[in-house]
Order: structure tokens, then sequence, then C-alpha cells
């Protein structure tokens, strides 16, 4: 083994790499007075900044989990590595060369494992930079030619490419010095028959850089359609890559992401570059994974994390690119940052959209247009139609839990608010007190969400009911059900009482979902006007079940609830329900219009606003004139 390493040696790294200057390549550091710096620390999650760094000492200390140490034990800390292993990444840093006291200079092929695969990743993507000038990468430079990226943008972001033979690679890193184990180990080269091969052939390759801008991975895009590879082929997990903590541009990404408080997630490579190219140098992407938890860690130690820091997401508007923003929804409260939502006109990404139209463009892009959480918002409402009241409930069932995820109180009365104007709710209490109870039982039940979806619907199934079947039981003390009962009596026990103007009532006039089956069952008997003798029977036999027959049956002998049974009375009971049914549209309608708002679409803005004026003269001369303006 190699020997102990020389204090002296030890004592001149710790001299020659200023803490603050190492720290701040992982994190954010602000002043924290007394010549002290402050930021989040990296080695627990935490909401205000307990990590404390003391340039003049030497030192970090973290006043919430008590990690502290020299620069030595920081680089041990966050990057898992041995004693002698943090020494050498430091001493390689500060150009220091290193003296071992059993045996000498340390040999190559025994110094720690992370190092090796490190360095062994290094020259494999210097390796692949100088195959990009070969005559066989012409298809690749063509690639990214055809992409607006030059010789120079390929530079810059390290692009390169991997011969199309089955070991270049692993022959070259041989005559380097790195072994057969460590090439499998890296990821670099897989297992063959034989002798390993290399992993990557025949692609473009972009170099992974862990937030120290060392390369710890590869993405390889292929460019043949004799590859039966996957599009993008990804470094295996491995001990220095694990793909759900790495972000493809951050090492040059976060100086820009500490200084601005803002980050750009994209969906690949080429949309980093672009971004990067068009001026947006806060630009980062995901390697091959769903941006999750371990991503969000690593942002928030640069964004210092506060409620001015923002974090903008630009996916396609696909169908794909809305189910990647709605997985990232579910991670939004771990931010305290604000998030935002990007959709490129044409569902373009930055790369394609810095083609058609320019860097200005890509820069437009990503300044904030929509909140992510409105966004999950509408594409959840978006599948359901707010026109019926059975729509609206539906979505507010299934969008309601998401608003009561939000931790912050007051922002979760706002976006309550918000969410009963997208649906078009007008009693926004009702919504906002719908959300704060969804909250409470996700606390009772300690975190596990809502309470199931069927204890939900009951608490606003009165307030939105549903379309015609057998439903929930009658309330016989609503004002609404003790007159379309006592209409459904007449329409079955005397018919020619409330003919014609009974037929050309509409289902959804009768809101308790039991009544409409009756409504329903009479219009498929040939309706109440100029009912034949077998009237009652046939409006029985078009009951769809025993349940609706039973109804049928008991309204049909039921005394009616008045001492004249005549016309008057009649008329009475058809204008009370259909002016209900009158002021319900009209809620609908005013509903549309808060949905619409000032940015509408013209003509159907005017639309609706007509529908509103015909109503309300509707519903005027129900009240002035009765049975007469049926």
């Amino acid at each position: 083994m190699a020997g102990r390493i020389n204090d002296d040696d030890v004592k001149a790294v710790r001299d020659a790499v200023p803490i603050d200057a190492v720290v701040s390549e992982y994190l954010q550091l602000r002043n924290a007075g007394g010549g002290n710096l402050k930021g989040l620390c990296p080695f627990h999650d935490e909401k205000s900044p307990s990590f404390q760094v003391s340039p003049s000492k030497g030192l970090f200390h973290c006043f919430g989990c008590q990690e502290g140490g020299d620069t030595i034990a920081f680089i041990r800390k966050i990057d898992h590595l041995s004693f002698s292993e943090a020494v050498e990444r430091l001493a390689a840093k500060a150009g220091i060369t290193l003296r071992y006291e059993e045996g000498g200079y340390n040999p190559s092929h025994q110094r720690g494992e992370r190092i090796r695969l490190v360095e062994a990743h290094q020259a494999a993507a210097q390796f692949y930079i100088e195959q990009l000038g070969s005559p066989e990468a012409e298809i690749g430079r063509k690639f990214l030619a055809e992409r607006g990226f030059d010789q120079a943008a390929a530079a810059h972001f390290g692009v390169g490419y991997s011969p199309a033979g089955w070991d270049h690679l692993t022959r070259f890193l041989r005559g380097k010095g790195f072994s057969d184990k460590e090439l499998l180990t890296s990821g670099l080269a897989q297992e063959s028959r034989r002798n390993p091969i290399d992993r990557f052939r025949g692609r473009l390759m972009w170099p992974i850089r862990d937030v120290s801008g060392e390369v710890v991975g590869f993405g390889a895009r292929k460019l043949r359609d004799d590859d039966n590879g996957p599009k993008y082929l990804n470094t295996p997990e491995t001990p220095i890559y694990k793909k759900s903590q790495v972000l493809y541009g951050i090492d040059l990404a976060k100086k820009d992401i500490a200084k601005s408080s803002r980050a750009v997630v994209v969906e690949g490579y080429t949309d980093v570059m672009a971004c990067h190219l068009a001026g947006v140098t806060t630009a980062i992407a995901t390697c091959g994974t769903a941006f999750g938890g371990d991503h969000i860690k690593i942002l928030r130690r640069l964004l210092m994390d506060n409620g001015s820091a923002r974090v903008i997401f630009t996916f396609d508007g696909d169908a794909a690119g809305q189910k990647a923003a709605l997985r990232a929804f579910e991670d939004d409260q771990k931010f305290a940052a604000e998030t935002y939502i990007a959709i490129a006109p044409d569902n373009m990404d930055p790369c394609d959209l810095r083609l058609a139209k320019g860097d200005e463009a890509v820069a437009d892009l990503v300044q904030p247009r929509t909140p992510l959480f409105e966004f999950a918002i509408r594409q959840i409402v978006g599948r359901y139609d707010l026109e019926t009241p059975a729509g609206r409930a539906a979505a507010l069932d299934e969008a309601a839990p998401i608003v009561a995820r939000i931790k912050n109180v007051a922002s979760q009365h706002e976006v309550a608010v918000q969410l009963a104007g997208i649906l078009g709710i007008l009693d926004t209490q009702f919504v906002v007190k719908r959300v704060a109870q969804l909250a409470r039982w996700a606390r009772d039940r300690g975190g596990k969400g809502p309470a199931p979806a069927q204890n939900r619907r009951q608490q606003y199934e009165s307030a939105a009911p549903r379309a015609a079947a057998p439903g929930p039981a009658l309330n016989l003390r609503s004002p609404a059900h003790r007159t379309e009962r006592e209409l459904l009596k007449l329409a079955l026990q005397h018919p020619h009482l409330v003919s014609p103007a009974f037929d050309a009532y509409g289902i959804d006039e009768f809101t308790a979902p039991p009544y409409a089956a009756v409504r329903q069952c009479i219009q498929e008997a040939g309706g109440a006007t100029d009912a034949p003798s077998d009237y009652l029977p046939a409006v029985m036999d078009s009951a769809p079940n025993d349940v609706v027959r039973a109804l049928v049956t008991e309204l049909a002998v039921e005394a009616i609830h008045a001492r004249t049974v005549d016309e008057a009375y009649a008329g009475e009971q058809l204008v009370a329900v259909r002016r209900r049914a009158v002021d319900r549209r009209l809620l609908d309608i005013q509903g549309t219009l808060a949905r619409l708002g000032q940015h509408g679409d013209p003509a159907q803005l005017a639309a609706v606003q007509n529908e509103l004026w015909v109503l309300q003269q509707y519903g005027q001369a129900l009240r002035n004139k009765g049975a007469a303006a049926l």
C-alpha cells in the first residue's frame, strides 16, 4: 500500500486552498458579519442558513447539524472520500506534488478509488474531444452544425465523439495505466465474452460534471440508423455517478445561479447549450431521469433558497412535457423559491426555438410566465367540462388536494381563491374552506394525504349536483327538492295541468339525481302532453332499475300539497323550477366570464355576455308574469 502523506504536504494543501473557495463550489455563501460567511448547510435540509465558514481560520461549522472542520474535512464529508483521497484532490487543485512517508511518491494505481475513477473520466473526456476532429466524426460535427453549434460551442461544453470500434477508449485508457477493473467500475467499459469493450461507440458525447467541475459520467447521443441502442445512453450508476444527484451544466451555471438567484431547468443537453449560448447561463438539465428531491437539494444550496429566488422549468407542451411538469410540481413545496413553467410557441424546445427564431427568443422564453402550481391546476381542471356542475365538482375534487399540499397557509388561501376563479365557482369561500379542510385532514393523517375521495365528495355533493342517476338520499327540507318533487307528482298524476310546458324542461333542471332520473323516464315514455291511458305503466317501464321504479310509484300516489290542484298551482311549480334553473345558469355564465377575464377571445366574450343578458331578461319576465312567460 502507499505510505502516509507527509505532514508538511498536508499543511501546505490546507494553506494553499482557501476554504471559502472550496465551499463556494457547492453552495452560495453570503456575508454573515465578523469576517464569516453563511449558507444553507449541504449536510442537512434547512430553510434558513446555519452553516458558517471562517476564511481566516480555515474552518466551517453548521449550528444546525453540528458538522464542522477544515477544508479537508469538508471535502471528505461532501464527496464521501477518505482522508488521503481528499488531500490528493485538493493537492491536484493547488498543483502540489505530494510525498509519502513510506515508499516515496504515490504510484497512480494505489490512489483512492474515487480519484482514480474521476481521472479515468477526465482522460476519456479529452480522448472524446480529440476524436471529434477525426474524419469518422463528420456525422457528429454535422449533427451539431444542424442544431446551431459550431466548433467553439462544442469546445466550450467539452462535446466529443466516441469511435465506432469495439475498444478504442479501452485500449487508450489501459495505456494510461488504468486497469480493466477500474474501467468496468467507472462505466466507461463493459464486459464482453473475452475482454472489456467500450460502452459508448459511434456516438456524440457530452461530459457530465458534478458541481465542483469534475467529469463523473457521460451522455451519448446515437447518430446512425444502424445503432440499435437507445437515442440517448447515459453512464450507468457508479461509485461517482448517481443520475438523481447530477445536473448537466451545473458546473457552468452555478456562479450565475448564485448571483442571480435564478435557475432554468430544461430537458436535454442541446437545450442547455442553446440557453447558455443565448445568454441564459443559469440553464441546467437532468440526466436521463425526472427532476426530483436530490436535484432540489443541489439548487437550494446555490439559490440560498429564499422567497425572491426563482426556478423556471421549460418543458415541451406535449403530453410527456406536461407529465414532467406535474411531476416537478409534486416536489414544488421543497423549494422556498417561486417556481414557474415556460412553454415555447409551437411546443418547441429551447434548441429548436434558437434555430427558428434566434437567441432573443430563447431569452424571452425563460422570463417567468406561469406559476407552476397554476399550470398544474389548469392541466388537471382542463380534463373536465367546467360548463356543467358535475364537471366543476369533479375538477374541484381532483385539484383541491393539490392546493391543500401548499405548506404556507397564506399562499394556500390565495391559490384556493385562484382555483375558484379557474373553476368559475363564485362561492369562493366554499372552495377556500374545502382546501383548508383537506389540509387539516392531511395533517391529522400524519402527512399521508387527504381523506379518501368518497369522503371528500360528500362535503360538496349538495353544492354541485351530478348527472341523472339514482343518487344520494333526497333532502326533503330543500326548497328546490320540494318544488321538483311537487312538479313531478303533478306530471305523473295530472299531466294535463303541466302540459305542454313540462315536456320542454330539461333533465338538468332537476337538481336531485333521483328526480332527474324520473324526469328521464317521463321523457322516454313519450312525455306528459296528451298522455295516453297507459301513461304511468309506460313511465314505470322506462325506469332503469327497481330503485327508480319505486320512486315513480311513490310520486304517483303521494298527495299533492295544495288544497286546490289546478292550473294556477301547477304554473307556480313550473315557474319555481324554471327560475331556479335560470339562476343556476346565470351563475354558470358569470363563472365563465370570470374564467375568461379581460383577455378572452372577443367573439366568445360577446356570445357569453349576450346569453347573460337574454337570461337576465327571461328571469325578470318569470318574476313579473309567472307561467305566462314560460
